[in-house]
């Protein structure tokens, strides 16, 4: 009897030194870390190329949330793609995000914000966040979730079902990318050298002079039109 009450205890205690949503453990602010996203505000987001953010954009139960009532093109009326307040370079970002069924959206990073460009992914390259079973992107090679978008097909597969949660990493430490989904490795590649730019010269970006040049940016979620929610938004710089 004894025994099994220290083992509740223990899961007790366990759980409560587990980390709630939206917050850090006292070893990740030793480490770094800095929350993007307090788990009930927008506060720290707004929309690309603006000082507001579209109402759209929502917090619920403890996520942003793009909440869909109207198409406005591919994208949601009052929605649009939101970016980050600061800018980082050397960085490793984590958050946790799930897709309506047939969704899709994107995690955009190193993001230019200026006039001269109309989306963020104009300037960023992109983890692409889908619902590989039903989306018609999903029949494209390097369309598909965790690929760095139209650039690396991913070796492995680990999203989750629609509606699940699923962890993203993206680790970007002087030009070396590495892209983790749900613990497992997508992308391991080098940015800013010759290879790189062949890399873009073969994709659809090939005829935008901003893209995947810059070293340091935004991060910004993406609006394509379909639910999806983040939460547990974290990043810490490298040195």
């Amino acid at each position: 009897m004894r025994n099994s009450i220290l083992v509740v205890l223990a899961i007790v205690v366990a759980s409560a030194l587990q980390a709630q949503d939206n917050t850090l453990t006292a070893k990740e602010k030793k480490q770094g870390w800095k929350l993007l996203f307090d788990g009930k505000t927008l506060n720290g987001w707004h929309n690309f190329n603006s000082d507001k953010i579209g109402e759209a954009w929502q917090v619920v139960d403890g996520a942003i949330h793009l909440n869909k009532q109207q198409q406005e093109g591919f994208q949601v009326k009052g929605g649009g793609d939101i970016v980050t307040a600061g800018e980082f370079e050397n960085f490793e970002l984590s958050l946790e995000w799930k897709i309506a069924p047939c969704g899709n959206s994107g995690i955009i990073f190193n993001v230019t914000e200026s006039t001269q460009y109309q989306y963020v992914w104009q300037t960023g390259p992109e983890m692409q966040v889908l619902d590989n079973t039903c989306h018609p992107d999903a029949k494209i090679e390097k369309h598909r979730a965790g690929n760095l978008y139209d650039l690396i097909q991913s070796p492995k597969e680990s999203v989750k079902p629609a509606n699940e949660w699923n962890v993203a990493v993206i680790k970007l430490n002087k030009g070396h990318l590495q892209l983790f989904l749900n613990g497992v490795l997508q992308v391991d590649t080098q940015m800013f050298t010759p290879e790189w730019d062949v890399m873009i010269k073969g994709s659809k970006f090939k005829d935008m002079p901003g893209f995947g040049k810059s070293k340091k940016g935004h991060i910004s979620l993406q609006d394509h039109g379909d639910l999806v929610w983040y939460k547990n938004i974290k990043i810490r710089e490298l040195k």
